[in-house]
């Protein structure tokens, strides 16, 4: 077995367990309530009228 069949053989197999598990703990951080200041912020920042630098 080559070192290319043995790759794929792992993406195949551990590679979506992988982006899943990516997947869940990107929506566990988003979800967390104590991050609902940070993305209120991030949701309103390009609504500000400030001047640049400030």
């Amino acid at each position: 077995m080559s070192a290319y069949d043995v790759a794929r053989h792992f993406a195949d197999s551990w590679g979506l367990v992988f982006l899943f598990g990516v997947f869940l703990f990107a929506v566990g951080r988003a979800l967390r309530p104590s991050a609902r200041d940070e993305y209120e912020h991030a949701r309103t920042v390009v609504l500000r009228d400030e001047e640049p630098g400030k």
